[in-house]
């Protein structure tokens, strides 16, 4: 019989980091440590694989802050490939905090019916691989807990014990090890001393995505989508600016995501140029910039305008991209 599998992509991150000194856990270089080092550092690993094979593959060796559209891809397709074979149980991808929430969300929308639900783990780190206390073995200790727990299924992100849904976990904090949280939704479940204590169901029927996203090679090219935001004095001229160098630049602006004041809001001068650009064929999503809840609308929006229940607006942005594509 062929042993089952647990697959480990890396990307990089703050988990992969090194710092010239021990003490210092802000002035490392991420992506620095292959993932297969990784690996071997973290202590009691061989007790969490429940006999379990474990597989490394670098998908690529960045900082999150420069995560982009083709290293999305790349794994993507990577994640298609080995949840189709049968003797991969899980995966667990290791990442950057900084962008850690919109990956996990792109793969929410793109993975949703692969593998029959085999589960997908995000893990990352505050501290470089070369801390006095490095925070990354204990998040892959971890991770590969929750994506060998029989309740596990679709994309979920596990950091500092707690365990996010991949459409509400984003980061909150700048330096503390427990930067992520889930909003209003709260985590899933906690892992606690090599257990998974669920507090709620890993996917609501609400939390599943309403459009699954077929990538299928990697010649496909994002539609630009550009986020603005909405702040006092905030006025018409980026979104003018945005729509006037469109038609010159390599890849012309599809999408404006709006971070907008409380539930979604814009000021005069702003709506009227986003109205300007719907017309012109620009599709416009209204978010919030608040850390909590999320667009809530009553009524008819311009056309050309949409709104997506509870997501941020980075998620927003990825939620578009997507669909213009199909």
């Amino acid at each position: 019989m062929t042993s089952r599998k647990v697959v480990v992509l890396g990307t990089g991150g703050t988990i992969a980091g090194r710092a010239s000194s021990g003490s210092d856990n802000v002035g490392y270089k991420a992506g620095e440590v292959s993932v297969a080092d990784l690996l071997g550092a973290v202590p009691g690993m061989s007790d969490r694989l429940q006999g379990c094979d474990l597989v490394s593959e670098q998908i690529a060796q960045i900082d999150s802050k420069d995560m982009e559209w083709s290293v999305w891809l790349a794994l993507q397709q990577a994640c298609v490939k080995h949840l189709s074979d049968q003797s991969v149980a899980a995966i667990v991808i290791t990442h950057g905090t900084d962008t850690l929430e919109e990956t996990a969300f792109f793969l929410h929308l793109c993975l949703s019916g692969v593998g029959r639900g085999k589960p997908v783990i995000l893990t990352c780190a505050m501290r470089p691989a070369t801390a006095l206390t490095p925070d990354g073995p204990q998040n892959i200790l971890d991770a590969v807990t929750v994506a060998l727990d029989s309740r596990s299924t679709g994309v979920l992100a596990v950091c500092a014990g707690a365990v996010h849904a991949a459409q509400h976990v984003q980061k909150a904090h700048t330096y503390r090890v427990d930067a992520f949280d889930s909003g209003d939704a709260g985590p899933l479940a906690w892992v606690e001393e090599g257990r998974v204590r669920w507090c709620q169901s890993p996917l609501p029927a609400e939390g599943k995505p309403k459009s699954v996203f077929a990538l299928d090679t990697g010649a496909v090219q994002a539609p630009r989508v550009e986020i603005v935001m909405n702040y006092a004095g905030a006025g018409d001229s980026l979104v003018n600016a945005l729509c006037a160098t469109s038609a010159a630049a390599a890849s012309p602006l599809k999408g404006i995501v709006v971070a907008g004041t409380g539930n979604g809001t814009v000021n005069a001068s702003m709506r009227s140029a986003l109205e300007h650009a719907a017309a012109s064929g620009i599709q416009i999503a209204l978010a919030s910039r608040c850390s909590k809840s999320g667009v809530v609308r009553s009524g008819a929006l311009p056309q050309g305008f949409r709104t997506y229940p509870g997501l941020s607006a980075v998620k927003a942005r990825v939620q578009l991209i997507l669909e213009l594509l199909t």
